[in-house]
């Protein structure tokens, strides 16, 4: 597949400056490119890979000094163009309306007939799967769950009995829809046989709304009663634990490896850095952002940006943090100053005896 410079430049709104008849075939990385590839440039800490790259042309923001004879691509936003320039050259896979000989079909599922279901793929009683749905080798639709047009499910993805996937959904390998939320009540008889945790039913159900994507290894659980959710366009990395009844709002980014324990709501657009812990029943309002390795034990107000352990406002954090840094050295001043006080008053003491 090849592309005429030209012809990227207006796919993505953008202005060639130099060479607009160059054919394309592919995309790379500043370093890598060759000059039959396009990359770009977006970042001053890469200036120096782009002055010497060899690719043939390089996406870049307006304003953007350029190298002499530089063939570039002047766009407002760089990486954006550039990510859909890759996608036309490694479009998303289509599906190939068929159910291939070792899939397993319940008699009662309802599997589009242009949906695609590979090998050792499973779709439970009264299952629903849209049109143009991709089933890798190893899913598993439960009974009564609903997939709807357009996914993409890859390996080892499970969908537990009665959740729902709207359009458009990208599940990695090994993601988890619906697992039992982590409920249990602590018995101290256990019904004559001593104390025990008795499970509380997990008889609620997880909603995925439309274009959301979920990294691999990823665990969304299903609620107590009522359902978890997670909003239109919202984006979870790999390793990511939501716990039971939950509710996320649109266009929210988490990154890898967060928790966050039962029953706390996230607005529109929060963004939860990677290893950052939510606490259960709090409110995370649209536009919030929590750092890398935080830890969220209150609510946290709309644009609020907060980091640490616990979660602070992120500029009192980082006063914290230049302070942790002195402390070994405020602790000796600390230890001088103490033996200075000593030698004082043993001073003191000596001239009043005199």
């Amino acid at each position: 597949m090849t592309f005429g410079l030209a012809e990227l430049a207006a796919r993505v709104g953008g202005e060639v400056v130099g060479d607009g008849g160059l054919r394309l075939t592919g995309v790379a990385a500043l370093d890598d490119a060759t000059p039959e590839q396009v990359s770009f440039f977006s970042n001053r800490k890469y200036r120096v890979a782009f002055q010497a790259s060899r690719a043939g042309a390089v996406v870049v923001e307006p304003g953007e000094d350029v190298p002499a004879g530089r063939t570039v691509v002047r766009v407002a936003n760089a990486y954006l163009a550039f990510a859909k320039i890759a996608t036309l050259f490694h479009p998303p896979p289509e599906a190939l309306p068929e159910i291939a000989p070792g899939a397993e079909i319940h008699p009662t599922a309802r599997v589009h007939p242009g949906a695609q279901v590979m090998p050792l793929a499973s779709v439970g009683a009264g299952a629903e799967v849209g049109a143009r749905t991709i089933l890798f080798p190893g899913v598993h639709v439960g009974p009564e769950a609903r997939v709807g047009e357009d996914c993409i499910l890859y390996s080892n993805v499970v969908i537990r009995e009665r959740c729902r996937l709207g359009n458009r959904v990208i599940l990695q390998p090994g993601v988890v829809i619906g697992a039992d939320g982590f409920g249990f009540a602590f018995d101290p008889e256990g019904e004559g046989q001593g104390p025990r945790h008795y499970k509380f039913p997990q008889v609620g159900i997880v909603v995925v709304e439309d274009d959301v994507e979920i990294g691999a290894n990823t665990c969304v659980d299903r609620a107590t009663t009522d359902s978890t959710r997670i909003g239109d366009g919202t984006k979870l990395d790999n390793l990511v634990q939501i716990g039971h009844n939950v509710n996320i709002g649109r266009h929210c980014i988490i990154v890898a490896q967060v928790g966050v324990a039962g029953s706390t709501e996230l607005e529109d657009y929060v963004t939860l850095g990677g290893q950052a812990g939510i606490a259960g029943h709090l409110r995370l309002e649209k536009g919030a952002v929590v750092a890398a390795q935080s830890g969220v034990s209150r609510g946290v107000k709309s644009k609020e940006v907060v980091s640490g352990y616990p979660a602070i406002a992120h500029g009192a954090w980082k006063r914290v943090s230049v302070l942790v840094q002195r402390l070994p050295q405020l602790f000796q001043k600390t230890r001088e100053l103490e033996d200075r006080v000593e030698a004082l008053e043993r001073q003191s003491a000596h001239e009043e005896v005199r």
